[in-house]
């Protein structure tokens, strides 16, 4: 007992003066000033504010033409999985606005970083309709060239795409090449490691990407309530020492604005930004999902009020950019481009099983060697019993 008083006695002996310190020594000041690096209280808008005076009228306009071939997009993508089409299909309607705005900011030399719930921002950024969706219909990983594109390979896995987008912009820095990533995610991302780790290293290396993330209100069927006691995810920015910046996501103008000058502040040198974009995920998460069990009609009509296509549609009408025939001409526009897609997509595709070994490795390892012989075989001898 004794034995123990005196040890307690000593622990509870204060320092030596010498080491006392009543406040941190200075190296603990901050780094940078977090003042502005936070976001604004409320989202971006420039739609039914003065702000859209200063739009440039050819650019509302082939937003609103992108708006709507990528409803219809939507829409016949959608159809296609009840059609056996598609395995699966995760829809972006409702969010068009964050699709569009993602994919025009870019120049053409520069990186876009999908995830799976993104096949629209590649398609309006060029790429084929049919080799955006070859993943989710099942044929192969990737449909189309990335390096042909600028696009990366479409990403199933959560925010695996934030660390690539990283390294592809800070090994261009490097070099000295003019070219910046632009990463999406969406809010249920922002809860895995892969955003931490992308987001750190970015800020330290003031690599040229921008992260944009599609907050649609749930992770699946989680609510963001449940992923965060963040004041927005914007703020998230703020720790990592990067401007974090909220915008309302249905408004297609103020989306692109945004995503536009951060995109400018990366190539210039400024480093990343976090982006945030306010939105509705109207369907449900994919088509095997039944949205109906975590969140009320209401809420979806609710925003339906507030539909990205019809308020760009409402303005340019109000200022005299559209009318009758130029709405027209952007609905026939879409669905020639969906008739086509349905067209294509209703044809077999043409197989090829050694396919399977294509495009794993840049040079193929022994077991890839042996397990292709073996396929070969087989192949040969099901060939000759016929």
């Amino acid at each position: 007992m004794d034995s123990l008083q005196q040890r307690s006695s000593t622990v509870q002996e204060p320092l030596a003066e010498t080491a006392h310190r009543p406040t941190p020594p200075p190296a603990w000041r901050p780094r940078t000033d977090p003042a502005p690096l936070l976001p604004d209280t409320e989202p971006l808008r420039v739609l039914g504010t003065d702000a859209v005076a200063d739009a440039d009228p050819a650019l509302l306009r082939r937003l609103y033409a992108e708006l709507v071939r990528g409803r219809r997009y939507n829409a016949q993508a959608t159809a296609l999985t009840k059609q056996g089409r598609l395995a699966v299909y995760p829809s972006t309607t409702g969010q068009e606005a964050c699709e569009i705005g993602a994919a025009l900011a870019l120049e053409e030399r520069d990186w876009l970083f999908p995830s799976y719930r993104d096949t629209l921002a590649a398609v309006a950024r060029g790429l084929d309709p049919v080799q955006a969706l070859t993943l989710l219909r099942g044929d192969w990983h990737t449909g189309y060239d990335p390096r042909e594109h600028r696009v990366a390979p479409l990403c199933t896995p959560l925010a695996t795409q934030l660390p690539h987008a990283v390294g592809l912009a800070h090994a261009a820095r490097l070099k000295g090449d003019d070219v910046v990533a632009l990463a999406m995610v969406g809010d249920g991302g922002t809860s895995e490691g892969d955003f931490h780790e992308a987001l750190n290293f970015a800020a330290v290396w003031q690599a040229p990407v921008v992260f944009f993330v599609q907050n649609n209100g749930f992770a699946i069927s989680v609510p963001l309530a449940k992923q965060t006691a963040a004041p927005s995810l914007a703020h998230k920015a703020v720790g990592y020492g990067m401007p974090g910046r909220l915008v309302d996501g249905n408004d297609a103008v103020a989306v692109h604005q945004v995503l536009t000058e951060a995109v400018t502040r990366a190539r210039r040198g400024g480093g990343p930004t976090l982006v945030e974009a306010i939105t509705y995920r109207i369907d449900a998460h994919t088509n095997a999902d039944d949205a109906t069990r975590y969140r009320a009609d209401g809420e979806v009509e609710a925003w339906r009020a507030h539909d990205p296509v019809l308020l760009l549609e409402r303005e340019l009408t109000a200022r005299g950019l559209l009318d009758d025939e130029g709405r027209r001409a952007a609905a026939e526009a879409a669905e020639t481009m969906a008739a086509q897609l349905r067209e294509r997509m209703n044809a077999d595709p043409v197989l090829a099983p050694m396919d399977l070994f294509t495009h794993v490795y840049a040079e193929q390892t022994a077991q890839l060697r042996e397990q292709a012989a073996q396929l070969r075989a087989e192949l040969e001898a099901e060939g000759e019993s016929r």
